[in-house]
Parts: structure tokens; C-alpha cells; sequence
């Protein structure tokens, strides 16, 4: 029974760790393959952990496994398997063999069930805040955001609720909502079209709404992390109890990340620069910066600064605040 149960592990172990990769300096790694995207491959290993290596330190690899090879946005062969060929070269095998050098591979992904050869990315943070003492106050927060790539096309969403009640009795519920839609003209450039939405129950301006579309460029965006400019066109329109209000802006944003520490720390900043064309308003800030711990595959404690910043009329007006909490991650 032991000889049995010891077969049968040594099975599962080797199906599991089936993937192969084979480095110029002549060392050999097995694993799994994770992704292999912005010219690094993410192998997740039983010895060292998930760990990344440069596609162009890669001398062949093998997979046993399905795999979808993108040669460039709009080419895709999916693969039953991969197989090792000679220096520089892999062996595509779907039905008919093909070989092709591993420069000509733009992404290895694996096929998903429902979103097929998309990268789907997101991250979901919650905070949560009780006070018993002269006041019963309870106040909560969740952030999220997503991004969904697929070909020429991206979509990336955004958003945020918080409400808060003391002794009872509301004080804060508001939420906001952003969707941007990307469609790639080249591996870097795009334009984006996006819609974002600000509801606040106890504001004077009680609802703000923003349509705008512009040019971005991506520096790079892979498994290790990403930065991307983007500069807008934009119009606003604002509900308010006194009256509505609608002008001109534009606005030139930024979107950072990146994984330390072994993959296990997350740095990720956003920050936005708005110009309105009326003289009231100089400029109005949205920024923040955070840091995510990675406790497994999909739990993360999150740390988060935001900044509200508005200039006009003389006058600078900000508004800080502090996100400690917990989330999860894909």
C-alpha cells in the first residue's frame, strides 16, 4: 500500500510540475507555467516559489499542458502542448507540428474557461471602522478595480462606496464609478474613451459626471508591474442644488505599479491633473499611493493615501485620507 500511495504521488507531483524551461547558461528549471507577458515568464516552482525569468535568457522550454502563443496582438495559435527544439526555438503542436523562434512570442497564457486568452487583473479593498464609546459610529469603505485585455482592446473599471452612520443616523454615503475603454494602435500607443460618475447624498454638488477620450502610452506592462501616461479631453457636467454646471477640462493622468520583495509587495500609485476652461477652478488633483501585502494567492493588507486637491479663486482646498485594510487580489 505504501509502494502504491508513494507511485501515485510521485504521479500527481509530476503532472503538476510539468513544464520545462531550459536557460542559455545551461540550467534547467520545472514548474508551471504562469504567464509569459512584456518579455518576462513567470514559472511558479515547488523549491523557490513563483519566480520570473527574461524570455530572452530562455534557450527552449517544454509544456504538457494547453497554452495560448500570441505572436503578436491579433495572432493567436492555441497549443495542445509545447515541445523543447533546437536554440532559440519551441515546437507548437495543435493537430499539425510547428516550430517557431521564441522572439516571434509575444504572450504564453493559459486559456480560461469563460474569458478564453483575456488577462484579467483586480484587486478589491475594504475597510471597516467601529467606534463604541460616547458615539456609536460605524463607517466603511471598498475600493476596487479591474482590467480586462483582450487583442487591440482593454477595459478598465474603477470604483469606490462609502457610508458612514452615527448614533443611527447617516452621515457620508457617496460612490463613484469609472469605465475606460482602450483600443491599441500599436504595442504602446492607444486612445481611451472613458465615463466617470460621482454620486454624494450630502453635497452640495450631488452628482458629477465626466465624458472624455485622448491619447495614452504604455512604458511597459507586464507580470512584475506597469506605467502608463494618459492625456484627455474632457467634459463635465455637475448637478448641484443650486443649480447645474457644465464646462470644458483637460487632464493628463498616470497609473503605476510595481511588485518587490519576491513578488509579495505591491507599490501602486494613480494620480490625475485636471485644467478646467473656467476661470473659477486652476486645478483640481486626485491622487493616491498604497502598498499591498500578498499573505497568499489572493489575500492582501493594504495600506492607501488619497489626496483630494482644488484650486480656485485664491484658494486651495485638499482633503487627505487614510485606507488601512484588507482585500484580495487576481
Amino acid at each position: 500500500m505504501r509502494g502504491i500511495l508513494l507511485l501515485l504521488g510521485l504521479c500527481l507531483s509530476g503532472a503538476l510540475w510539468a513544464d520545462t524551461v531550459w536557460l542559455d547558461n545551461g540550467d534547467r528549471m520545472t514548474g508551471k507555467i504562469v504567464l509569459m507577458d512584456g518579455g518576462k515568464l513567470v514559472l511558479k516552482t515547488r523549491y523557490a516559489g513563483q519566480v520570473t525569468i527574461d524570455w530572452k535568457d530562455i534557450d527552449t522550454l517544454r509544456s504538457e499542458k494547453p497554452l495560448l502563443v500570441k505572436r503578436n496582438l491579433t495572432e493567436t495559435l492555441a497549443s495542445e502542448r509545447l515541445e523543447a527544439a533546437g536554440t532559440g526555438m519551441v515546437r507548437v503542436v495543435n493537430g499539425k507540428e510547428q516550430v517557431m523562434p521564441l522572439a516571434d512570442i509575444h504572450q504564453l497564457i493559459p486559456p480560461r474557461a469563460l474569458i478564453e486568452d483575456r488577462v484579467w487583473e483586480g484587486n478589491l479593498d475594504a475597510k471597516l471602522d467601529l467606534e463604541r464609546n460616547e458615539d456609536d459610529t460605524d463607517e466603511f469603505k471598498i475600493k476596487g478595480d479591474t482590467r480586462i485585455s483582450h487583442g487591440l482592446w482593454r477595459h478598465v473599471a474603477s470604483g469606490q462606496l462609502e457610508h458612514e452612520t452615527k448614533n443611527g443616523v447617516k452621515k457620508d454615503d457617496n460612490w463613484e464609478l469609472e469605465y475606460d475603454l482602450d483600443r491599441f494602435i500599436t504595442d504602446d500607443w492607444y486612445w481611451r474613451t472613458s465615463y466617470d460618475q460621482q454620486e454624494d447624498e450630502f453635497e452640495d454638488i450631488y452628482r458629477q459626471r465626466l465624458f472624455g477620450a485622448g491619447p495614452g502610452y504604455r512604458f511597459w506592462d507586464n507580470e512584475l508591474g506597469r506605467f502608463e501616461l494618459v492625456g484627455q479631453f474632457n467634459r463635465a457636467k455637475l448637478d448641484a442644488r443650486n443649480g447645474d454646471l457644465a464646462f470644458d477640462l483637460w487632464s493628463a493622468e498616470m497609473d503605476y505599479k510595481r511588485l518587490l520583495w519576491g513578488t509579495r509587495l505591491e507599490f501602486y500609485s494613480k494620480a490625475e491633473v485636471q485644467v478646467p476652461t473656467i476661470e473659477e477652478i486652476d486645478y483640481i488633483i486626485d491622487a493616491e499611493a498604497g502598498l499591498r501585502y500578498r499573505v497568499n494567492e489572493w489575500a492582501r493588507l493594504s495600506l492607501l493615501y488619497e489626496l483630494d486637491q482644488l484650486r480656485g479663486l485664491g484658494q486651495t482646498y485638499s482633503e487627505r485620507r487614510y485606507l488601512i485594510g484588507l482585500g484580495v487580489g487576481w
